[in-house]
């Protein structure tokens, strides 16, 4: 029976090729693109979920700061940790980890290398998260303080093929460390992703060397600190009593406050719950979903609408014997066939897509066919579609009564009419959206490359001067000679986006309550006028003795301190203590996202390690070859590293730009998708009325005429999906925005644009079949007919 059933599915398909061929590409589509989203969606919900501990690993993170400078800070102070451990019961264990500033250069025997991800962390880091060592002792990470534990693509790197362990790697010529384990490089799906780890109890000592106890330090903020709980703790109260240790340990910090975020959301969530990907997740599985749909009601209107014209032979079929039952088994295998091809078709069409899909989400998916996360991915997408798609059309043709039907008197019932309506105006409604939200996507992301950032970033070249710091006024002037290099300045880190921060600042009237928290950058005397900054009061250092007591902060400083005509007026940071001498205009100095917050200059010679270089488009790579041989000069065999200040911009919103561009493909898709539905309906909405159109052409009717008759119906309902989709995407996009503290505003334009291309792209595709039924001589139709 059931070879029976597929037999005369295969023969209907093969019927009627037209038909057939646009249900199997827009289930194709539907399919591997829905597919593709899913598979995306699963791999960034499966971060940091492959440790056994991940239930229980908590990020401890502060929310400190007063007025508009209060913020959650990821990373926190030192001792908090170690402390949490010690008078916490719930808290079974505790890991920090810190960047590794101190060394670049690494060296073994004729290898020298210099790109890897160096941290310092504590030995339970190998414990608590699941990167355990493959050699070593895993009860010993670390034999010493000058130990180092490095992962297998390192090992590999440094030592080829031979055992790692217990060879040493010497750093920036000046310290050895020896390879006391190796661990398996780490996924891909892990925010936690290093190249060598060495002890904090190194980095603890060396700190200590520079009079800095970080073990009772609560002002330094520059440690991920992560704990690990007893399973069932108390998150609240144990925040709370975390809290009080911190008091205990600086009275003044009333303003801090604690938060756990759970190793499971850190990737998508911030501290206290709110977005930090988790939108974008959600988006992109209505995306997935709104693609499957609009594959599904392409089906479901194409074999209702032609229901009439199979309703003779299954009133045949129910006259010699067969029950509604065996019918509805029968359209069921039609579609379960149909939906069999576009599976093998979506699936070689996602082995083709993959390398441009990763290339441009800047994912490394592959379709492994027998991990059973793909296969619960695929199965999901595939059963939810053929649910959807089969029951209504399978129903609706097996109900038919055989008598109206060979007397042709279930035409005006038949195919219900409203709910193939109904159905164009889903389809199209979900594509204008994503139209209106390509629209406004796009707009952002051209805001942000196109808004004045109150520095001039473009054709500047950042280069780490490492050993030529000492001699930046001798390379300096070396490289003020070279044709292209129109100005050198430097500061103590990227400019484009501050890194440090600190609470540990005081002012002339203070309140007491009040604890701001500044970004402080050490600046050099001229970084005013090579970035055209502006000054809005007072002077800018001159690089006298004095200037290193002297401070310049930015309006939002200004602001938030309460201060009136501020120059002059005291200011301490960190334990210096001056005044304050200028006032610069804001800039952006962080993401878009972020409103501009407090910055201080301050100036400290010694510290100023990273140089910048102004250039222009045509002579920067003279500039660059001036740049590399100062560089080699002072650095010897140190590899030459350098960026431009637009590219470091740009990769601030590498995961937006990306989306967007994703946004549009998805948009393309769907509208791809519904115009062969629609030009599905349109075939058959001409077939049906072939005589009618033979009369009116006789009858004098022109071929533009008879075009609109056949296509006003269709505009009107793309018109009714307009009315719709508009308030729904300005609902949508406008919470998407608000995830940015400088955006632009949705303007009418946009949404008429969206629906312009809605009507225009309607049209065309309706044109196609309207035009040619119009074309056709009227004698043939009306005697064939």
């Amino acid at each position: 029976m059931l070879k029976n059933y597929i037999k005369t599915a295969w023969r209907n398909l093969l019927k009627n090729k037209f038909y057939s061929l646009i249900n199997l590409s827009g289930l194709t589509a539907g399919l591997a693109i829905g597919i593709l989203i899913l598979l995306w969606v699963q791999d960034e919900l499966s971060f940091n979920s492959f440790h056994k501990n991940t239930p229980d690993i908590y990020r401890l993170e502060l929310f400190g700061g007063t007025g508009s400078s209060r913020q959650i800070f990821s990373l926190g102070v030192a001792p908090i940790g170690p402390l949490a451990k010690q008078q916490l019961p719930d808290v079974l264990d505790q890991v920090r980890i810190t960047g590794n500033y101190d060394y670049s250069l690494y060296k073994y025997q004729d290898k020298v290398f210099g790109d890897e991800n160096a941290v310092y962390a504590d030995p339970s880091f190998f414990s608590v998260f699941d990167f355990h060592l493959v050699k070593g002792d895993p009860a010993k990470p670390f034999s010493d303080d000058n130990s180092v534990v490095i992962t297998k693509s390192t090992a590999e790197k440094c030592f080829g093929l031979s055992n790692p362990i217990g060879k040493v790697i010497r750093a920036d010529n000046k310290a050895n460390f020896t390879v006391s384990g190796v661990i398996n490089d780490f996924p891909k799906n892990s925010d936690l992703n290093f190249d060598m780890i060495m002890p904090m109890s190194l980095h603890m000592k060396m700190m200590l060397a520079q009079k800095n106890d970080m073990t009772n330090n609560f002002n330094f903020f520059n440690y991920e600190t992560f704990l690990l709980l007893k399973p069932g703790s108390d998150l609240k109260s144990l925040t709370t009593k975390i809290r009080q240790i911190h008091l205990n340990h600086k009275a003044d910090d009333t303003d801090a406050a604690y938060l756990l975020l759970p190793l499971s959301k850190m990737h998508l969530y911030n501290a206290d719950m709110s977005d930090n990907g988790i939108s974008t997740i959600r988006i992109f599985i209505i995306i997935a979903i709104l693609i499957l749909v609009i594959a599904c009601i392409n089906y479901v209107n194409l074999s209702t609408a032609r229901s009439m014209l199979r309703s003779k032979e299954i009133s045949m079929r129910k006259i010699v014997g067969a029950g509604k039952a065996q019918l509805f088994i029968q359209f069921i295998v039609e579609t379960a066939l149909l939906f069999s091809l576009a599976t093998l078709l979506a699936l070689v069409l996602i082995f083709i897509l993959m390398p441009l899909f990763n290339q441009v989400s800047g994912k490394q998916l592959t379709l492994n066919m027998g991990d059973y996360h793909i296969w619960v991915v695929i199965l999901t997408a595939i059963t939810g579609t053929l649910a959807a798609s089969s029951i209504y059309p399978a129903l609706l043709l097996s109900s038919f009564e055989p008598l109206k039907a060979l007397k042709g008197k279930i035409s005006a019932g038949i195919g219900d009419v409203l709910f193939r309506k109904i159905l164009v105006v889903t389809q199209f409604t979900f594509s204008i959206v994503l139209i209106i939200g390509t629209i406004i996507i796009t707009g952002q992301l051209n805001y942000i490359r196109s808004k004045n950032l109150g520095y001039d970033k473009s054709d500047v070249i950042s280069v780490w001067m490492r050993d030529m710091t000492p001699h930046y006024e001798a390379a300096k002037g070396e490289l003020l000679k070279q044709p292209g290099v129109l100005a050198v300045t430097r500061t103590n880190q990227n400019i484009v986006r501050f890194q440090g921060f600190t609470g540990d600042v005081r002012w002339d009237g203070k309140d007491p309550k009040d604890n701001l928290m500044v970004h402080p950058i050490v600046v050099d005397k001229d970084v005013i006028s090579f970035f055209k900054m502006k000054m809005v009061a007072g002077t800018m250092f001159t690089g006298a003795k004095i200037d290193t007591a002297r401070f310049v902060l930015n309006e939002a400083a200004i602001k938030e301190m309460g201060i009136k005509n501020p120059i002059g007026k005291r200011f301490k940071m960190e334990g210096i203590e001056g005044e304050i001498i200028g006032v610069v205009k804001d800039f952006h100095y962080a993401s878009m996202k972020e409103k501009i917050a407090p910055a201080v200059f301050w100036y400290k010679p010694e510290y100023l390690n990273k140089m910048y270089i102004k250039t222009t488009r045509r002579d920067a790579p003279k500039a660059l070859a001036a740049a590399e041989r100062q560089f080699k000069q002072y650095n010897g065999e140190y590899p030459f590293g350098f960026a431009f200040l637009d590219d470091i911009f740009n990769n601030i919103y590498q995961g937006e730009q990306r989306q967007g561009t994703l946004f549009t493909y998805f948009a393309g898709i769907a509208i791809f998708i519904s115009c062969l539905g629609l030009l599905g309906l349109a075939a058959y909405t001409a077939q049906v009325r072939t005589r009618e159109i033979g009369v009116r052409k006789v009858l004098g009717a022109s071929v533009s005429r008879i075009v609109a008759l056949l296509a006003q119906d269709f505009i009107k309902l793309v018109f009714i999906a307009i009315l719709i989709a508009v308030p729904l995407a300005w609902f949508a996009m406008n919470k998407w925005l608000q995830a940015y503290a400088y955006r632009i505003n949705i303007g009418w334009w946009v949404f008429a644009l969206a629906g312009l291309m809605a009507v225009v792209i309607a049209f065309a595709t309706i044109s196609f079949q309207s035009i040619k039924a119009a074309l056709m001589n009227p004698v043939k139709s009306l005697r064939s007919e």
